[in-house]
This record gives structure tokens, sequence and C-alpha cells, in this order.
């Protein structure tokens, strides 16, 4: 068991109290807690070098550049990536997804090929549901779906990939924490020679990722959930994918050269980084992966699951039932439930009420999902790897009394 004293004197939130209660933070999988690390990083920049990157020869500008370039390095080595170009800044895994969807061209005979189909999952959030749905309703491109209860059936996945011109799919799912077996499914769509975009947004804040080995052609994630400041994010792209793309959101800093009725468009990455960026952001995004990199991804991955277990057996015991199955191993740190008779948002404000445990309820933005099913929604608890079998005890003596409230 990792010793969590030592990393959870680093996030000053949790030592705080709420009328003399200590706080239990179960809402992970929305946002992250941010360490000291991460918040010291950013202010150093507004303290030390608060100017523009990229475009002034001063000293200020010079050192904004400096650590924005260190930080596109250190990210890239974070998710091993081949070159720091492949990394490309954006706000969070919705840009990401959105600027994959706007510049890839499924829409027309685009240099990734002519089928005008994209593929996701029946589990995918609205990040990566809407920007296809809206892409059908202007330009008539197909939209299928995979089939995903507990399990993703790889068999339907391998009969539909064939009429795709892109697999876009979630790698674990936000609502159940279930996960497509994405290694597979990447391997099928290629044999198929269909590119793949993954939202690893509920995963690389959790496991260690090496995109070469993944062979994933794109990949998005967003800071915010791993550590990092709001409104940070990344999209990786192999080097000669991203230079297929088209360009989306286009102004300062993407291009080389502009008349009156012409213009030079950047090489990659700057090409897809329009206007000033969020130095800070950046700055504090890098040093989250530096903090999870000395933690271990491994050791968050084992720990997440061992909370899980713990709380998913409370949640049962107390007649409860859980989205994505009872086997916490294949739920990452997530675990989405019901409780009979008892609304999920009931549950969530009497647990906050109660010890202070803040946890989500609702339909977590895959509300596709819940209207095929007909589930009004459920209640929500994500697991960090600063969370302790004692916040999970307490959680699961307040699941046993509002349970019984409801019988």
């Amino acid at each position: 068991m990792m010793d969590l004293s030592k990393f959870r004197n680093d996030f000053n939130i949790l030592q705080k109290k709420i009328k003399g209660i200590p706080i239990i933070y179960f809402d992970n999988a929305c946002m992250t807690l941010r360490p000291r690390q991460v918040v010291e990083a950013m202010n150093e920049y507004y303290n030390e070098y608060p100017a523009c990157g990229e475009r002034s020869e001063h000293a200020l500008g010079k050192r904004v550049t400096e650590e924005v370039e260190k930080s596109r390095r250190e990210i890239a080595k974070f998710i091993g990536a081949k070159k720091d170009k492949e990394i490309i800044f954006t706000k969070n895994t919705t840009e990401g997804i959105n600027l994959v969807a706007n510049s890839f061209g499924l829409n027309n005979n685009s240099a990734f090929g002519s089928k005008k189909t994209v593929l996701l999952s029946e589990k995918e959030h609205n990040s990566n549901l809407l920007p296809w749905l809206r892409l059908k309703k202007k330009s008539g491109i197909g939209v299928e779906f995979v089939k995903f209860e507990e399990e993703f059936d790889i068999e339907d996945f391998s009969r539909k990939v064939k009429n795709a011109g892109l697999v876009s799919m979630v790698w674990t799912s936000n609502m159940d924490g279930t996960s497509i077996p994405v290694e597979k499914v990447i391997k099928i769509a290629h044999e198929n020679k269909v590119p793949v975009m993954i939202d690893a947004a509920q995963a690389a804040p959790h496991k260690a990722i090496d995109v070469r080995k993944l062979d994933a052609d794109f990949l998005a994630f967003s800071g915010h959930k791993m550590l990092g400041p709001a409104a940070t994010g990344i999209l990786y792209g192999k080097q000669e994918m991203l230079e297929k793309l088209e360009s989306f959101a286009i102004g300062g800093g993407t291009v080389q050269d502009s008349t009156y009725d012409s213009m030079v468009m950047e090489e990659i990455p700057e090409r897809f980084e329009a206007g000033l960026q969020n130095y800070a952001g950046i700055i504090g995004m890098s040093a989250a992966t530096r903090y999870l990199s000395s933690v271990g991804m491994g050791n968050i991955e084992k720990h997440e699951k061992m909370l899980n277990e713990k709380a998913s057996k409370a949640v049962v015991n107390a007649g409860g039932e859980i989205l994505g199955g009872k086997d916490a191993s294949k739920r990452s740190g997530i675990l989405s439930f019901n409780l009979s008779n008892i609304d999920a948002h009931t549950v969530a404000i009497m647990l906050n009420e109660s010890r202070n445990i803040m946890m989500r309820a609702g339909r977590h933005c895959v509300h596709s999902y819940f209207n095929a099913h007909n589930i009004g929604g459920s209640a929500r608890a994500s697991f960090y790897f600063y969370n302790t079998p004692e916040e999970v005890e307490a959680f699961s003596e307040e699941i046993k009394k509002i349970a019984e409230m409801g019988k």
C-alpha cells in the first residue's frame, strides 16, 4: 500500500475542514485536486516571467518560450510520443476532439480516404458524440455505434469498422469506468486501413500510456483530470497524420506570412495553436505530469482499484445496483450506482451534508446511453491516489444508512 501521507500533505484542500468535518473528495472523474507543486509552477510564471511566448525577443518572452517548449517535451515523454511536435496544446479533451472532427475532412474526399462514416461506442461522452452528430446534420456523414454494455462487443466492432472512415472512441467511460480493449480496437481498425482517435480523458490520469506502443493515430486528454489546471489539454497525433489535417481555428501564431489575399500556414504543431496560449496552464500541466510520474502510474491504477473494490462491496451489500457490473477491477476508479427508491441526487446531497463526501449525480454528459436504457441517472464516486481506505469506510457507513431509508 502506498504511503499516502507524503502525497496528501501536498494538497492544501485536504487539510481543511467544513463545519469541523474533513473533506472527502470523490469527484475526481470531473476534476482532480491540485498539489502545491502545480500551483507554485503556475505562480512562478505570473510572478517571474508573465509575458508572451513564441513572439517576443526580450528576456521574459524568451523564458516563456523556453518553459513552454520544455513542457511540450515533458508531456511528450509522459505519453511516449516520438516527437515533441506531435503534442498540440488545447483547452481540454473536448477541444482536441473538435479539432480532429472539423479538420479530418470526413465529409469529403479527404487525404485520409473517401469513406464518410465515423464509428463510435455506445458510451461516448457528449464531447465525442455531438461534434459528429453536428457533422451528420450539416454534411451528411454517417455515424455508427458499437455495442458496449458491461463488455465492449469486439465482434460488432470488427463488422462495422469495415465501412468506417474513422474510429473515434472513448478508452475508459466516465460514466461507469468500463474500458474498451483499446489495443485490439486499434489493431483491427488498422488492419482495415481505418485511422483511430482515442478519447483518453479518463485513461491518461490513471494508467501508463505509451502512444507508440498503442499505435493510436490521435489521442486527446485533459489537464484538469490529472492534477493540472483547468482549461488545459493535449491532442497527440502522429506527425504524418497531423500533417494531413486541415486547419480548424486559425489566427495569430498559425501562419508564417499573410497578404490581403493569401497566407502561408505554419508547420505543426504551431498551426493548430491559434492565438495567445495559456502559458501558466501549460507549465502547470507539465508540473502535474512530473508529479504523477513521481507517484507512479502503476501505483495509482492499483490503489484506485483497491478503493473501488471496497466501495463497490458496500453498495452491493446495501442492495444498490452498479452500472458497468459488480467487478470493480474492470471499472478503474469509478463507481456509478443507484440505491433502491432513493434518487441519485438525493444520495449525493445526503453524503455531502453528513460527512462532506463530495461526489456527482446525474447523467455525466452521457445522456445518450441513459436515454437509450431508460435510466434517469446515477450517483458517481470517483477515486484518485490521494483517497484513503478510511475515506471509503466513511462512505460505506453512510451508504448503509441511506439505503435503509429507502426500504
